[in-house]
């Protein structure tokens, strides 16, 4: 079924690399409710949903496109369902739901059409890098502020924390682990960093300890269902987050799978990439599936790369990861207990990865690295994702205009920017 063989690899490699991918990525399984509990969700049905949503598609991914890519559901885009569209923009989380629900919907539609490859083609190669690096230092920031490094201040607005609480002490001894243990090359340093603070938290009593390790999977009820459609039709202001949504979503999908694909030798001399349409429609259609069982958008991850490296090469290595991903419903007790400082340093290291791209972008030419400038610092500090993408857009599209460079222009994204002044003007 998978082609072992024809890929040069057996049942024992694709395995093995299944469980390094799990545990490269498993740290997604305590981030993501402890990210989305902070919109007013129930934090066991997300777990639950966490687990649901990488489960099913990674399987999906594993048994239809027979790619080792394993999916579940995405930083960034967790940061941006809660602290953009439910904290600043007041939006509750049932229509949160709503509009990750129609992002989904939109990549569905748009990947079995041309117009998903159009869009692409539009953006020039340094605003999709801008985007990266922008997500980046938002969730850094976003994770200074959950360790209590960094604080608000009435004139400043943001201030140094205070140092003297146990519990930034132990949140910034915890970013210290995790970076030895990745420079150290350890497969699973973000959740080993997750386990060993939550460890001494229960012990000192910084946190309450949790009534089993293991246990029947938490209900889902609280978020099964329970999204609201039809509001973000009827709310323009919307509108534009949903197309951002969209567009973050693409840009990680695109970048995820040609990296991995490349990593596992699978794209061909001339460029061509077998089997690619049936991932990107596995991944379209994990969105709108999270977000019915209760979260927010689900891609596929970069972190399958490390199974890569451990030998995977079909999509057994995804099926197995995502068995792993259903055995993850048991330890919701354990989930729901770990305090917000253990895992707050994954978002400052998983932004310093995204940063990588920062290297690659050429800010001696204005046209280029004014754009890319304002998306990347816009996203921190106006908290939020789509006003940081929109700014980016129409600057680009501005400065060129104005320096005779219009050629240079897609006619793409005279739309694009354009569905972004509406977006702005309704908001």
């Amino acid at each position: 079924m998978f082609k072992l063989e024809e890929h040069g690899t057996d049942a024992r490699t694709e395995s093995l690399a299944g469980v390094t991918t799990f545990l490269t990525m498993s740290y997604i399984i305590f981030v993501n409710p402890q990210i989305l509990a902070a919109s007013g969700m129930d934090k066991g049905a997300v777990t639950a949903a966490t687990c649901l949503a990488a489960a099913l598609a990674s399987l999906s991914m594993g048994l239809w496109a027979n790619l080792p890519v394993a999916l579940a559901p995405g930083m960034g885009l967790n940061a941006f369902f809660t602290y953009t569209i439910c904290l600043s923009m007041k939006v509750p989380w049932p229509q949160a739901l709503g509009v990750v629900f129609w992002s989904g919907a939109l990549n569905v539609a748009l990947t079995w059409t041309n117009v998903r490859e159009m869009i692409v083609r539009a953006i020039p190669t340094a605003l999709k890098r801008a985007i990266a690096i922008g997500i980046g230092l938002f969730l850094a920031f976003i994770g200074f502020q959950n360790m209590g490094l960094v604080a608000a201040h009435p004139v400043t607005l943001v201030t140094v924390g205070d140092l003297s609480k146990p519990a930034v002490l132990m949140s910034l001894a915890g970013l210290v682990v995790m970076a030895v243990l990745m420079a150290q090359k350890i497969r699973a340093a973000f959740l080993i960093g997750i386990l060993s603070v939550s460890a001494v938290a229960f012990v000192t009593g910084l946190a309450p300890k949790p009534a089993a390790l293991v246990g029947p999977p938490p209900s889902l009820a609280p978020t099964f269902l329970q999204l609201d459609i039809l509001a973000p039709l009827r709310e323009p202001r919307l509108w534009g987050v949903i197309v951002a949504s969209m567009f973050v979503d693409l840009f990680d999908t695109l970048g995820t799978l040609l990296a991995v694909g490349y990593a596992a030798k699978l794209v061909r001399e001339d460029g061509e990439f077998p089997r690619i349409r049936e991932a990107l429609q596995a991944d379209s259609l994990a969105t709108p599936i999270g977000s019915i069982l209760g979260t927010s958008n689900t891609t596929s991850y970069i972190e399958s790369a490390a199974g890569v490296e451990s030998g995977g090469r079909t999509g057994l290595t995804a099926v197995v990861c995502g068995g792993l991903f259903l055995l993850g419903l048991f330890i919701a007790p354990l989930v729901t207990a770990v305090p917000g400082f253990a895992t707050a340093p994954v978002l400052v290291l998983v932004g310093l990865l995204m940063m990588a791209e920062i290297t690659r972008i050429n800010f001696s030419d204005i046209a280029e690295g004014l754009p890319v400038f304002v998306t990347m610092l816009l996203m921190p500090l106006t908290y939020s994702i789509s006003i940081g993408i929109g700014f980016g857009f129409m600057s680009h599209l501005l400065l060129h205009l104005c320096m005779g460079r219009a050629r240079d222009i897609h006619p793409m994204m005279y739309a694009i920017c354009a569905l972004f002044l509406i977006n702005l003007a309704m908001t």
